[in-house]
């Protein structure tokens, strides 16, 4: 049953889930401000990184750490403090609570326990690039950090790969090259992308263009800042890609390199290019037989 959350005579407190600056401080909205004012207490992901923000707006609550690692032992404390009647504040680094950030686990159990959850709205990264990226904002889906594993991340660019839908992913400057090559090859070349960094902050930063295009900057301009990537949806109607046998023997190669096995591979490239999959099993293995 779907309970109606009541926000009147409320004898628990309230769990507010409250957006902090993605960069400019500028961005704090005024209401945002007066929750972490009136709150008894803020569960924050950092606390020394939210103290700063805490001392700029000259707001004077207390503090306690709020992280992926301490997520278990935290939950009970913060529910025990809520059904005591304390209002809490959430809070991550940066953007929205939840978004590729600590807080869902906090929201389900406030949920399932009947505590009033009160979202606030305010900055939010992927959907600022989004807007300004040049490509069609909707429908889109937003997966956030690729997988880490590589047989994770591969079932998850086997799904990306054919998803009309324009996708944001997020990276970090220290690994994105690495995944515009591994994009390129589930994606091809030619995909449109958007990359945008330091968003809100002096040196804000958006590179347009293609795949192939964004793989050949960063090879001559060292990456800074955390990225947001918007890449452009699979068109059905685009035409297809033409390509040398040599340039497919190489992208299976790459594939296979990063832990495929060959015929997962060879099925991977046929789908992207559109081509028989039998037709590109047998370039592959009518190779092999000739060396």
């Amino acid at each position: 049953m779907v309970e109606r959350q009541s926000f009147t005579n409320q004898p628990l407190g309230c769990l507010y889930l409250v957006p902090t600056p993605i960069g400019n401080l500028d961005d704090m909205s005024i209401r945002a401000v007066q929750t972490l004012q009136s709150v008894d207490l803020i569960a924050a992901e950092d606390t020394r990184n939210t103290q700063k923000l805490l001392n700029h707006f000259q707001i004077q609550t207390k503090q306690i750490s709020f992280h992926e690692h301490n997520t278990q032992q935290r939950i009970p404390e913060l529910l025990e403090k809520l059904n005591s009647g304390m209002n809490i504040a959430q809070v991550s680094d940066a953007g929205m609570p939840s978004i590729s950030d600590p807080g869902k686990e906090l929201v389900a159990a406030c949920i399932q326990r009947q505590i009033t959850v009160i979202p606030l709205p305010g900055p939010n990264a992927a959907l600022t690039a989004l807007i300004a990226s040049g490509i069609a904002p909707q429908p889109f889906y937003f997966y956030g950090f690729l997988p880490r594993k590589l047989k994770l991340q591969q079932q998850a660019l086997r799904q990306l790969q054919q998803l009309t839908a324009t996708f944001i992913l997020y990276e970090s400057p220290y690994r994105i090259r690495k995944t515009i090559t591994t994009l390129i090859q589930y994606l091809g070349s030619e995909r449109q992308v958007t990359l945008a960094r330091e968003l809100t902050k002096i040196h804000e930063a958006f590179l347009r263009g293609t795949l192939g295009e964004v793989q050949s900057y960063l090879t001559e301009h060292q990456p800074r800042g955390e990225y947001v990537i918007i890449v452009q949806g699979y068109q059905e109607t685009e035409q297809i890609q033409t390509i040398s046998s040599q340039q497919l023997l190489e992208l299976i190669q790459n594939q296979i390199n990063s832990g495929q096995k060959p015929n997962s591979a060879i099925k991977s490239i046929a789908k992207q290019y559109q081509l028989p999959r039998q037709q590109v099993y047998n370039l592959y293995h009518g190779l092999d037989e000739n060396k």
